[in-house]
């Protein structure tokens, strides 16, 4: 009993000193201490009670729309770094030769017919080809020029008074020395009765052989000094340095003509710099009518001005297109199944819709012939430059048929 009070008294003076040692250490550890517990009290904390869930709110009903909602729509608008040199083609009175107007083409500085960003600052141009010398045609054609087609000089005058062509391009077919083998002198001088027949600026096309055309053009030339005219065409298999300097001498355009291939296209600019300024050279990619690759010729044509307008210096030139290749198409003048009829109109629709896919690939010149597809073409070239001043015919979307 007195051992017992003993230790009951050691406990009591040894919890002050336990408290002591807590308050300055904050903890203590006992090594070989035996604890006996009598009642074990464990208080836990209340936990913060959870915030009741917000009540759900029924969405609104759906209401059926009575009306196509009205929104505003701003197209992006984008700068390119390069632009498209403007060349001018044919030359006044006053600017040293006889014409009645010249025609600039070019000066792009967005993709063709986006008004949006840059509208074009000049319309493409419509020419109408016409042959020194006649040569088979499709009827549909033949009807309209039949009795001018020996006569060069007549034929071109229809093309502009009836049918309303921007300028002429004249194809000297009968210098090929495989037909009528036509002289310089005398191919110089039907140039020169064209030059009088009509005062639109004129270009001129050769027959292909690499030798006659160079001869021909170096007289043609000279002939015409002062007239710009547009040389038809310089090609990578011609006599290029001899060729630039002629047209350069008598201040003439020269049109370089390449294959469907942009890197023969460059090529062939970049060798043409060495002698001409960029303001005296368009190019041609050659055209395929609708049917026989169109969709590579405008693949071509559109990777072409792209690439010019991202900054390809040698490239930023107008494009021309020989959109009478329409006619070697079959389907434009071959008698067919009573579905492709009629064939009047099928020749013209073929050249129409090979000439409005390279007006949408960025051509700046086409070289036609049917009087219908030129005068459907200068229309369409017409309202894309009116820049949308119009204002488009209201129609209800709700009750329209189609």
């Amino acid at each position: 009993m007195e051992e017992e009070k003993k230790g009951k008294k050691a406990v009591i003076k040894f919890g002050p000193t336990l408290l002591e040692l807590l308050s300055k250490f904050g903890k203590i550890e006992l090594e070989y201490v035996d604890i006996e517990v009598g009642d074990l009290e464990i208080v836990l904390q209340p936990a913060a009670v959870a915030a009741a869930p917000p009540k759900l709110v029924a969405p609104p009903p759906k209401v059926k729309p009575t009306k196509i909602p009205e929104v505003t729509f701003t197209p992006p608008i984008m700068e390119y770094p390069g632009q498209i040199v403007e060349v001018k083609l044919g030359a006044t009175k006053g600017e040293g030769g006889t014409r009645g107007k010249s025609i600039v083409i070019g000066g792009e500085k967005s993709p063709a017919f986006y008004n949006f960003e840059s509208p074009p600052p000049h319309p493409p141009v419509v020419a109408c080809d016409v042959f020194d010398t006649k040569i088979p045609l499709p009827k549909p054609l033949k009807t309209h020029i039949e009795d001018v087609m020996e006569d060069p000089a007549e034929w071109a005058k229809r093309c502009v008074d009836k049918f309303g062509a921007e300028m002429i391009t004249l194809q000297l077919t009968s210098i090929n020395p495989q037909m009528k083998d036509t002289s310089p002198k005398e191919a110089a001088k039907t140039v020169e009765e064209v030059l009088q027949a009509v005062d639109v600026p004129l270009a001129v096309g050769g027959c292909g052989d690499p030798e006659k055309d160079l001869a021909v053009f170096e007289k043609v030339t000279e002939a015409a000094e002062g007239e710009r005219l547009m040389v038809s065409s310089v090609s990578p298999y011609m006599d290029i340095k001899r060729t630039a300097e002629t047209i350069k001498k008598y201040g003439h355009v020269a049109l370089a003509l390449t294959g469907m291939d942009m890197n023969e296209a460059r090529e062939l600019n970049h060798k043409l710099y060495d002698i001409l300024p960029k303001e005296q050279i368009v190019m041609d990619t050659a055209t395929a009518s609708l049917g026989y690759g169109l969709e590579f010729t405008f693949t071509v044509m559109e990777r072409v001005r792209l690439a010019a307008l991202m900054g390809d210096y040698e490239l930023q030139h107008p494009m021309a297109s020989g959109t009478t290749n329409a006619w070697f198409a079959r389907e434009s003048w071959k008698k067919m199944a009573p579905q492709w009829e009629p064939r009047e109109l099928r020749g013209p629709l073929w050249e129409t819709v090979t000439a409005l896919t390279g007006l949408l690939a960025g051509v700046d010149y086409f070289m036609m012939m049917h009087p219908l597809a030129i005068k459907t073409v200068k229309d369409v070239i017409e309202r894309l430059m009116d820049k949308g001043a119009e204002k488009p015919e209201k129609i209800d979307w709700q009750i329209i048929k189609i």
